[in-house]
């Protein structure tokens, strides 16, 4: 025989066990029946449903002997295992992992419920502050053109004395006018009458 048929028998020969090993599925809708024998005659010792996992032991065209995940054995029909999951174990793996991700986004919302209200209180008092603020700056800038007219009129009013000072001295200039013209009188009245007072 020429070597190209040993290679072709061999490699079918190795084929079945190419299969050893593998992980199947029961397709989608469906209740497998699981039986003691090759042949599947008799009543299944068990019924798998769809999606169930198996390991395939060995397989021909009809037959799968198949472990499962307990370590029963037992014979199904070869065209009912396929090699991908089916969707409604698909979906399932999903709502889990869905239901999963929702539970952790709950639970991080309310670990961030108190930082979030301790962040709007801290906003809310800063806009507080913004507000008495702005309301500071309004009164400083009264307070500085005040302060800037009363600057003005004592540059304007540097020179001048104080009315009280005034007023004193007024009072004094009077007290000494009356005086000295008293004295002045008196004197005149002297000379006049050869220096005796008349009054």
């Amino acid at each position: 025989m020429r070597p190209i048929y040993w290679a072709i028998i061999g490699f079918l020969g190795l084929a079945p066990l190419s299969v050893l090993g593998e992980t199947a599925y029961v397709t989608d809708n469906l209740r497998l029946g699981l039986y003691a024998t090759e042949d599947t005659s008799g009543r299944p010792i068990r019924m798998l449903d769809s999606g169930q996992a198996m390991e395939v032991l060995s397989r021909d065209r009809n037959y799968a002997n198949v472990q499962l995940p307990d370590a029963s054995e037992g014979w199904v029909k070869a065209a009912y295992l396929v090699d991908e999951k089916p969707a409604k174990l698909i979906v399932a793996e999903i709502t889990a992992e869905r239901d999963t991700l929702l539970a952790e986004l709950e639970e991080t919302k309310q670990a961030f419920a108190a930082p979030a209200a301790t962040i709007e209180s801290l906003k809310n008092d800063a806009l507080a502050f913004d507000a008495r603020l702005a309301e500071a700056t309004a009164k400083i800038a009264v307070l500085e053109e005040e302060n800037a007219s009363i600057r003005g009129l004592k540059e304007q009013y540097r020179g001048s004395l104080p009315l009280s000072w005034v007023a004193i001295a007024i009072g004094v200039c009077l007290i000494s006018g009356i005086l000295l013209g008293m004295w002045w009188v008196d004197r005149q009245s002297r000379k006049r009458h050869g220096g005796i007072r008349i009054y």
